[in-house]
C-alpha cells in the first residue's frame, strides 16, 4: 500500500524547486520592493513592533512581535514568473492550523489568490518556491507574510531583465490598525491572506497593520500609548478574548480607548466583542457589556466616532457552528464571515 498521497496525487507536492536558471534575486527589504505593516524591517528582523517597546510589554507580546502577521511584500513587475525564498525561524507548527498559514507566504496576483510558498514541515527553517504567471505584462505583486512566524531573510526573484516598479498607492494609504488576540493575529486561518483583516484590506485597498497577539493583548497602557501614536485612517479595538478576567478588561477597556482618544480626537475607533459566544459561554455576556458600555459612555460623552460591533453576530446563523477549528479560533470560514460583518462598519468609518 502506498501511504505518500503525493506518489498517488502529484498535485499534493509541497512547494516546488526553482527550476530556473535566469533568476535575479532582490532582497524584500530593497526598493522597489515595499514592505507594509510591519515596523522594524532589516538587519535579519521583520518585526511588528518598534526596539524600543518590544521589551517593555508582556512576555507572550515580546515574543509574537517578531511574527509577521499583517506583513506584507508589494511590487510591479513584467517578470513572467515570480520566485521566493525565505529563512523563517523554523517551528511553530500547531495541530489546529494548517502549516502554509502559520508559516507560508501567500502570493497575491492583480488582488486574485495565486499560491502559498510554504516549508516541507515546521523543522525547516529555509523554504523556497517558484509561480509563473497565467498572462505577459504588469502585474501587482502582494505577498502576504506568516501569522505565526518570522523571518530572518527574505528574497524575491525574476526573471533577468524584467521590469520591476514600486507598488501602486493604497486607496487608504494611512493604515487602519487592528489591537487584538490571537483571532486578530489571524489564528487559525488556512494561509495569511484569509485571515479577517487582509479580506478587509483587499476590498478597501487599504493599507492595516495587524496588531494581534495569541494570548497577549492585554490591554497594557504601553501599547496604547504606542497605538495612539500610529498614523492612521481607523482602529479597531479587539482585545477582549486575552483580557484574563471580566474585571480587567473593565480596568482597562475605557482607559485604552481614553488613551487613543486623547491623541486622535477625530479618529474613528470600532470596537469588537468576541465573535465564538456559543462555547465560550461563561463571560461572554459580561464581557460584551463591558464592552458595549465603553462605547455608550463614548457616545454620552459626545464622541461621535466610535462604532460596536457586537461579535455574537459576525458568524451569522447558516452553519455557525462549523466556523471555528476548534470551537474559538475561525477557520476560513469563520474569518471570512468576521470579514464581512466588520467591513462594512470600517467603510462607514472611513466616510466611504
Amino acid at each position: 500500500m502506498k501511504l505518500d498521497i503525493t506518489q498517488i496525487d502529484p498535485n499534493f507536492l509541497i512547494g516546488s524547486k526553482i527550476d530556473k536558471d535566469d533568476v535575479v534575486w532582490m532582497s524584500a527589504i530593497d526598493a522597489p520592493l515595499k514592505i507594509h505593516g510591519l515596523a522594524v524591517v532589516g538587519d535579519e528582523k521583520f518585526w511588528r513592533l518598534p526596539e524600543d517597546l518590544i521589551d517593555h510589554v508582556n512576555e507572550g507580546v515580546t515574543t509574537l512581535a517578531r511574527h509577521t502577521a499583517g506583513g506584507r511584500i508589494r511590487f510591479r513587475t513584467d517578470s513572467p514568473y515570480i520566485a521566493y525564498r525565505a529563512k523563517s525561524f523554523g517551528g511553530g507548527q500547531m495541530s489546529h492550523m494548517p502549516l502554509t498559514g502559520s508559516n507560508g507566504t501567500d502570493l497575491f496576483v492583480d488582488g486574485v489568490s495565486y499560491t502559498t510558498f510554504r516549508p516541507n514541515s515546521a523543522r525547516d527553517q529555509w523554504f523556497e518556491g517558484v509561480a509563473d504567471m497565467r498572462s505577459a505584462g504588469m502585474h501587482d505583486i502582494e505577498m502576504n507574510l506568516g501569522l505565526y512566524n518570522g523571518y530572518t531573510e527574505i528574497y524575491v526573484g525574476v526573471k533577468a531583465g524584467s521590469t520591476v516598479e514600486a507598488p501602486k498607492p493604497y486607496t487608504i494609504e494611512k493604515p487602519v490598525v487592528y489591537y487584538g488576540s490571537s483571532i486578530t493575529q489571524g489564528g487559525c486561518a488556512s494561509k495569511p491572506g484569509n485571515c479577517y483583516e487582509a479580506y478587509i484590506s483587499r476590498w478597501l485597498d487599504a493599507d492595516h497593520i495587524n496588531l494581534g497577539f495569541s494570548g497577549s493583548g492585554r490591554g497594557e497602557v504601553c501599547m496604547a500609548e504606542y497605538i495612539a501614536s500610529l498614523e492612521m485612517s481607523a482602529f479597531v479595538l479587539d482585545y477582549d478574548h486575552n483580557a484574563p478576567t471580566v474585571e480587567h478588561l473593565a480596568n482597562t477597556h475605557y482607559r485604552f480607548y481614553e488613551i487613543v482618544r486623547k491623541a486622535q480626537p477625530d479618529l474613528p475607533i470600532i470596537m469588537v466583542s468576541m465573535p465564538d459566544t456559543d462555547r465560550n459561554t461563561a463571560n461572554a455576556d459580561q464581557r460584551r457589556e463591558v464592552i458595549l458600555n465603553t462605547y455608550l459612555t463614548a457616545r454620552k460623552n459626545g464622541d461621535a466616532k466610535v462604532w460596536f460591533i457586537d461579535g455574537r453576530t459576525l458568524f451569522g446563523g447558516r452553519d455557525r457552528d462549523c466556523c471555528t477549528m476548534d470551537g474559538t479560533h475561525p477557520n476560513d470560514l469563520g474569518f471570512y464571515r468576521m470579514a464581512e460583518g466588520i467591513y462594512p462598519v470600517v467603510k462607514e468609518a472611513l466616510g466611504l
